[in-house]
């Protein structure tokens, strides 16, 4: 039986409290303090995992470091624990090995990772993408846009992630607008799509200008804090974030009955697939970058399939085709964290009626 490792890492103290329930009761620096003392652990064996193909087993490695610490301590160390943490999953026979979460940005993402084990890396990114588009397209669906006619717009589009996304919705949309902090990157960006593809998209540094007259809009920025408001989006616009932290801010949900926000979307594995583990997904659900690993492993394809900060279209039809060949689909949509329902989207389409959409 093939295997996998997909590495995690808490988002905040508030995940080790989960653990652990003491320390909910001691400073956030403190736990942090602790934190860098524990070496790498098994946070779960996965199981069940089963296509008509092949059937694989993996371990959830648990990297105990916060996203503040990844962000913010030496590179250098950050880099040495993600190592030891994937020397650890090597030695448990792990075959191929997926960073999750922040572990897949620091540095060279993944790159220098890669050269250090013995078995293959990949961040997930490709599959990534495939089903927040797959997402994308199910929401605009369900809101009554032709993404051939639809207002498009991509957040974040000189990233790695929303190349990639802007790149495809390319070959979908008539109306594309690329928006990115470097005017010289998004007119790069823009003369390869219109090269590739033939369609001229509008470009601009001002997310604002762009998300207002967008219908659907994917946001993968990497901005600090939230870039997307209330009064940002038009009625009946869908809004694909796959940015971490947020793009969009949670008083849109509040206060803008007539959008719909959908996460990236969440991928349900084939089998009777058992993690062990919380990480916030209904039973059967995963994420796309662990969704890739798991797929690898079903293929046999070990290797390093998505690794650094070059992402191609061709990528992401590779896996979106090996992954279909084994069973993984969109796992239905979900808006901050929670599943949408279709009572809940009806009342967002009536909103969007009644405010002119």
């Amino acid at each position: 039986m093939n295997r996998f490792a997909f590495m995690i890492h808490p988002i905040d103290t508030s995940d080790v409290a989960r653990k652990y329930p003491f320390t909910s009761r001691l400073p956030a620096g403190l736990v942090e303090a602790l934190l860098r003392l524990m070496p790498p652990v098994v946070a779960s064996h996965i199981t069940g995992v089963r296509s008509e193909h092949a059937e694989v087993e993996g371990w959830f490695m648990g990297l105990t470091l916060t996203t503040r610490q990844i962000m913010n301590l030496p590179e250098r160390y950050v880099l040495r624990q993600i190592i030891e943490c994937g020397k650890k999953a090597q030695a448990m026979g792990a075959q191929v090995l997926g960073l999750g979460a922040f572990t897949s940005v620091v540095g060279d993402a993944g790159v220098t990772v890669a050269k250090a084990l013995d078995i293959p890396v990949t961040t997930g990114n490709s599959y990534t993408v495939a089903m927040a588009l797959e997402g994308t397209r199910e929401a605009a669906r369900l809101m009554g846009h032709d993404m051939k006619a639809a207002a498009v717009a991509v957040v974040g589009a000189t990233g790695s992630i929303g190349g990639a996304c802007a790149r495809i919705l390319a070959r979908e949309t008539s109306d594309l607008t690329l928006v990115g902090r470097n005017i010289d990157r998004l007119d790069d960006l823009a003369r390869q799509i219109l090269d590739d593809t033939g369609l001229a998209c509008h470009i601009t540094t001002e997310v604002r200008a762009a998300v207002t007259r967008a219908d659907v809009v994917v946001t993968v920025s990497s901005a600090a804090g939230t870039i997307i408001g209330p009064e940002d989006l038009r009625p009946g616009a869908v809004v694909c974030d796959v940015a971490r932290p947020r793009d969009v801010a949670h008083q849109v949900a509040e206060k803008r009955p007539d959008v719909l926000v959908i996460d990236g979307a969440v991928v349900a594995v084939p089998g009777e697939p058992q993690f062990n583990i919380n990480f916030g997904l209904p039973p059967g659900l995963a994420l796309g970058c662990m969704a890739e690993t798991m797929t690898l492993a079903l293929e046999g394809r070990f290797e390093s399939f998505t690794l650094g900060r070059d992402l191609t279209v061709a990528q992401v039809d590779e896996i979106s085709a090996m992954a279909a060949r084994h069973g993984f689909r969109l796992g239905g949509l979900r808006s901050f964290d929670r599943a949408v329902s279709p009572e809940q989207i009806a009342a967002v389409q009536r909103a969007a009626r009644a405010a002119g959409a």
